[in-house]
């Protein structure tokens, strides 16, 4: 914007003295030189004052150029910063990727290492059972001879006694029929006593159960909370590459593999031990 200049009323600026003897020649002559010398200093000031804004102009264009060529190198800068940056994170990710691959081969080795040796225990565990159902058939064969033994020589004595005293027809008849009653009671005391094997058996069967579906009950919560953690997992590390994601599924079958070799391992185990158990209620 334009400065307005200011009306400036000579006359008003000169005092004259009053009282004073001048002639009016010499006072207009003094007079025009006193203006022309106030208009040359308002030019003169004029123009300085032109000298000094036009080299603040130039100052401010070349402040604002400096100002321009810092921002323009500022964002130079931060964008070679914001790109190192992203190098950066690639190689962390890549050196994470390399990581979690190791770790995956090396859990997968040990697996693969546990399933071996499981097969081995089965393979011990089907020659131990084939040891134990032969030594089983042995030992019922020795209790079967012994009994036949047995067997044939009550009947040798019977037959020794029925002849040397067949006049004791009577006293043997209800010998044996005293026989017979002790026989009859200890069968009915077998009777008895399987009978309370069999309710202890049925007791341990019905605790046996619901211990099985405790442990059911136990694992499914397990797996829910499990499942809830990973659920969490993904929901957070949803943004990351596809890779991780891969990498995530991956350790996921690994896992269900693993709780599958578990669960087979449990159900041998088990059934050992009731295999076990029904070989020593048959002892």
């Amino acid at each position: 914007m334009k400065k307005k200049k200011k009306k400036i009323n000579i006359l008003s600026s000169i005092s004259i003295p009053k009282k004073i003897k001048i002639s009016p020649v010499e006072f207009l002559s003094d007079t025009k030189k006193k203006i022309d010398n106030f208009y040359i200093d308002l030019k003169k000031t004029q123009a300085r004052e032109k000298i000094k804004l036009e080299k603040k102009r130039k100052l401010d264009k070349i402040k604002e150029q400096r100002d321009e060529e810092r921002r323009i190198k500022k964002e130079k800068l931060d964008k070679i910063k914001a790109e190192k940056r992203q190098i950066q994170n690639q190689k962390k990710m890549l050196i994470d990727n390399e990581k979690q691959i190791r770790k995956n081969e090396e859990k997968r080795k040990k697996i693969e290492a546990r399933q071996i040796k499981i097969e081995q225990q089965k393979i011990k565990d089907e020659e131990a059972k084939r040891i134990r159902e032969e030594a089983r058939k042995l030992k019922e064969e020795e209790l079967r001879i012994k009994m036949l033994e047995r067997q044939r020589v009550r009947e040798e004595k019977i037959r020794i006694k029925e002849e040397k005293i067949k006049e004791k027809e009577i006293a043997a008849q209800k010998i044996r029929e005293e026989k017979e009653k002790e026989r009859q009671e200890r069968n009915r005391i077998k009777d008895i006593e399987k009978q309370k094997r069999l309710d202890e058996e049925q007791k341990i069967r019905e605790a046996a159960r619901k211990l099985k579906y405790e442990e059911e009950r136990l694992r499914e919560t397990e797996n829910r909370l499990r499942n809830m953690e990973i659920e969490r997992q993904q929901e957070i590390e949803r943004q990351l590459l596809k890779e991780q994601a891969e990498q995530r599924a991956k350790e996921e079958e690994l896992r269900i593999k693993e709780e599958k070799i578990k669960a087979a391992e449990a159900e041998r185990l088990r059934n050992e031990k009731e295999e076990y158990f029904y070989s020593n209620v048959i002892r």
